[in-house]
């Protein structure tokens, strides 16, 4: 199956977080977060049969942003953490729950500081110059409808929309359908989404 914009070879798994959440096939992923409980930054990621996959686990309103990526079992994958004094928002990510430098996985910032658009600049921990990025997100998170890119290239490696249900209207849900394409890491997709909503409640979006 061909996807526009996806030149990204799927012999060639693009791992982040770990191989494991690499498979050779695309991945639709629902995010259904409680938009009624703005005290913590708490939702649930399944498949499209409903089975948990991820959990994320927040504070909220505290000195700092902080979160833990679960898997289904509620072992923590990553930690998501806000850096203090930071001019672009910027969001570091470090694997298991250890915040330790050493842990750092990647990082991600807004693009600009004066911006309407979720717009982030992605930087793997090796990317210390941080000259170009890694991976670029672009879009509308008040919209849930953002574009993951592999670094400056027009090659797309997920996608979010949001999905209005009379369901997910009266358990006061707010979805988001993911679609994350063959052999990319479905774990750092979800991480990106994870600091998106981040960034965007501090803002009250």
């Amino acid at each position: 199956m061909a996807y526009p914009g996806s030149n990204i070879p799927t012999a060639n798994p693009v791992s982040v977080i770990s191989p494991h959440f690499c498979v050779p096939y695309p991945i639709d992923l629902a995010i259904a977060s409680k938009i009624l409980t703005i005290t913590d930054g708490n939702f649930v990621v399944t498949d499209i049969n409903g089975n948990i996959i991820f959990k994320v686990k927040g504070t909220f309103l505290t000195i700092n942003d902080r979160r833990v990526l679960l898997d289904a079992a509620g072992n923590p994958i990553v930690t998501l953490k806000q850096k203090l004094i930071s001019a672009h928002d910027r969001w570091q990510v470090f694997r298991g729950d250890n915040t330790d430098s050493s842990n750092l996985i990647f990082s991600a910032k807004r693009s600009s500081m004066f911006q309407l658009k979720s717009n982030l600049d992605v930087f793997l921990a090796n990317n210390t110059k941080e000259d170009v990025c890694d991976f670029k997100v672009k879009g509308s998170w008040f919209e849930r409808s953002c574009v993951i890119y592999a670094g400056e290239s027009s090659n797309i490696v997920a996608q979010m929309q949001k999905k209005h249900t009379v369901k997910s209207i009266l358990l006061g849900k707010d979805k988001s359908m993911v679609t994350v394409y063959p052999n990319i890491d479905y774990a750092f997709i979800v991480a990106l989404i994870v600091i998106l909503d981040g960034i965007n409640r501090t803002e009250g979006v």
